[in-house]
C-alpha cells in the first residue's frame, strides 16, 4: 500500500497499539507482517496464549488486543473476559480460523468488538482494527447473517428482544403523548381511565430515565413511533 492509498484520516492519527495473542508463531508473524505494514497500525506486544496476553497488557500501553480464539491455558475468549475488566478502555477484536456461530456469540458476550477469519485476514484484519478504534462492530458477512438468524428465531419463539423496554400498551400510551394529546384524550382514544394513563405516563418516564414530556417526544422519535 502506498502513501496515496491510506485513507487520510488515517496518516494524520495516532499509531494504535496492538496486543497480538496466537499461540503459533508463524501465524502471528504473518498477521504482525498484515499490521506493522500500516502507518497507523503497530504491534507492540505479543503473546503465545491467554494469560500471556494478559500478562502483556498488565505491563505494555495497548489500545486494541487482537486474539485467537484456541489458545492453551487461557482461551481468547476467556482472556476477552478477563481484559474487558482489567482495561475496560481496551478494544478488542477476534482472530479466528473457525466460522462458528457458537464462538461467535460467546465473543460478543465477551466484549470483543469484531470477528475476523484467519483465512480472509489480509482482506478484512486492517478494517476490523480501524473499526474497532471507532467503537464499530466488524464482522464477516457469514456471521451478520447467523446474528440475523438468530435474532428471527428469537422474535418466533415470542422470546423478547432485550431492547423491547415497553409493553404495547405503553407504546400506544407514548405515542399518544408525543402526538400531544392530553390524558383525557389518551383515555378516551385507548378506553382507560385517566389515573391509569398518568401511571403509564409515570412508568414511562422511570423505566426510560426521563423527566417530561418533551424528553418522551424526542425518544418516540427515535424509536420511530412519531416523525419528527
Amino acid at each position: 500500500m502506498t502513501h496515496q492509498d491510506i485513507p487520510a484520516d488515517h496518516r494524520t492519527q495516532p499509531t494504535i497499539r496492538i496486543l497480538l495473542a496466537d499461540d503459533h508463531a508463524l501465524v502471528r508473524r504473518g498477521v504482525r507482517l498484515i499490521l506493522d505494514r500500516e502507518p497507523d497500525l503497530e504491534v507492540v506486544a505479543e503473546a503465545g496464549d491467554g494469560a500471556e496476553a494478559i500478562a502483556m497488557a498488565r505491563s505494555h500501553d495497548v489500545d486494541l488486543a487482537v486474539l485467537d480464539i484456541a489458545m492453551p491455558r487461557l482461551t481468547g475468549l476467556q482472556a476477552a473476559r478477563e481484559l474487558t475488566a482489567l482495561k475496560p478502555g481496551l478494544r478488542i477484536l477476534m482472530l479466528t480460523m473457525h466460522d462458528n456461530e457458537q464462538y461467535l456469540f460467546q465473543a460478543l458476550k465477551a466484549g470483543a468488538g469484531g470477528y475476523v477469519l484467519k483465512s480472509v485476514a489480509d482482506r478484512d484484519l486492517v478494517a476490523a482494527c480501524r473499526a474497532a478504534m471507532r467503537d464499530e462492530p466488524f464482522l464477516y458477512p457469514g456471521a451478520v447473517t447467523a446474528l440475523i438468524r438468530n435474532y428471527l428465531d428469537r422474535v418466533r419463539h415470542g422470546e423478547e428482544a432485550p431492547e423491547q423496554l415497553l409493553t404495547p400498551r405503553e407504546e400506544e400510551v407514548l405515542k399518544l403523548v408525543a402526538e400531544g394529546h392530553s390524558s383525557k384524550e389518551i383515555a378516551e382514544l385507548l378506553f382507560i381511565s385517566v389515573k391509569t394513563v398518568q401511571r403509564h405516563r409515570e412508568n414511562l418516564l422511570h423505566k426510560l430515565g426521563l423527566r417530561d414530556r418533551l424528553e418522551l417526544t424526542r425518544y418516540a422519535i427515535r424509536a420511530g413511533l412519531v416523525e419528527p
